[in-house]
């Protein structure tokens, strides 16, 4: 689904479950947002090739946390695109997406997916891709996850903060949340926030009157 003129949100099937990762690019680059489910990759791949984005354009992936549905790819995207690319996260999981301490949810896997981290993000950092993307750090769901908000089109990439269905913003998904307080308190950080569409990595876009969606979740 193309958002904008250079955002697209792609749509990944995993063994039935659909799963929303953020590709933007403009003609110097592109940045992928989240890296899906491992054993991924090729379905990646084509779905940015349907928008004419190749791996060889892409220089930064950004992960809005640790989960095994975020960073699954990883390892592959590294081994292609080697030093050319960098990867960013917040500093409180990038322990955990580097290997060096167990997944908080998936501590159970043999051989997790795992990479580097070359850049540790800020809460109200900007980085300067695409027209702006900047950082929102939203605890709760993992300690460090964090969402995105592209400035150029306004659109919020909720990462797993929240939820939706069917093009309504459901609010938090309380059985995945390692924190519940600290996820409600981080949903406070959207209100000021001029979003004409909203990402969710399980349910994909919402539009329309997002205020007021946003007010009924935190009612």
């Amino acid at each position: 689904m193309l958002i904008a003129k250079g955002v697209k949100m792609l749509e990944l099937n995993y063994q039935g479950f659909i799963i929303h990762p953020m590709l933007v690019w403009d003609q110097n680059m592109a940045v992928l947002m989240d890296a899906g489910f491992p054993g991924q990759m090729d379905a990646l791949r084509e779905a940015m090739a349907q928008v004419g984005v190749s791996l060889d354009q892409l220089k930064a992936v950004i992960l809005t946390h640790q989960d095994v549905d975020h960073i699954g790819c990883l390892p592959d995207i590294l081994q292609e695109c080697g030093q050319d690319i960098h990867v960013y996260a917040h500093a409180l999981d990038k322990p955990y997406i580097q290997g060096e301490l167990p997944l908080l949810k998936d501590g159970q896997l043999v051989n997790p997916p795992k990479g580097r981290v070359d850049v540790e993000l800020n809460d109200g950092e900007e980085l300067p891709f695409c027209g702006g993307i900047r950082v929102i750090h939203t605890p709760g769901h993992t300690p460090g996850h964090i969402s995105l908000y592209l400035t150029q089109s306004k659109t919020l990439v909720a990462g797993d903060s929240m939820y939706s269905v069917d093009g309504h913003l459901e609010g938090i998904h309380e059985p995945t949340v390692l924190h519940l307080e600290e996820a409600r308190l981080s949903l406070q950080k959207y209100v000021d926030l001029d979003i004409e569409t909203v990402v969710c990595y399980h349910g994909g876009a919402s539009r329309g009157d997002i205020d007021h969606q946003l007010k009924k979740i935190l009612i």
